[in-house]
């Protein structure tokens, strides 16, 4: 369990301890307008439907809605929890989640079976950082 832990999921954080947990937990991601958010780079349109499709299954799934900006070769995913009015540990959890199975790279994994995309830009949909 993280020792961010608040005493309710709705509890609103500080801004300072926003970004103490961004740089801690989820370095890609920033605080900004009072949103944790993250931008994603894709190699074009089908990828970035595919994290679209991704971030909105998980966040169906967590009862929980981001505010997402959809472009050709990007998508921007905001984090809010709009009932409580300010980012909470539900944001916090669905970013780990996201970023988890967007950045999956399976062809680094050297114990498991799946392979991943091939090395060819034809193939490549995400834009590893």
């Amino acid at each position: 369990m993280s020792s961010w832990r608040k005493s309710t999921p709705n509890d609103v954080y500080a801004a300072d301890e926003i970004q103490a947990r961004l740089t801690a937990e989820l370095p890609a991601w920033y605080y900004e307008d009072g949103f944790i958010r993250r931008k994603y780079k894709t190699s074009g349109w089908k990828s970035t439907l595919m994290v679209v499709n991704t971030v909105g299954h998980l966040a169906e799934a967590a009862w929980h809605h981001p505010d997402l900006t959809v472009s050709y070769a990007f998508v921007i995913v905001k984090l809010v929890n709009h009932a409580a009015k300010g980012v909470t540990d539900r944001d916090f959890a669905l970013a780990h989640k996201i970023e988890e199975v967007i950045m999956w790279q399976p062809g680094t994994d050297p114990d498991s079976a799946l392979e991943g995309t091939p090395d060819d830009p034809r193939f490549r949909h995400m834009k590893y950082e």
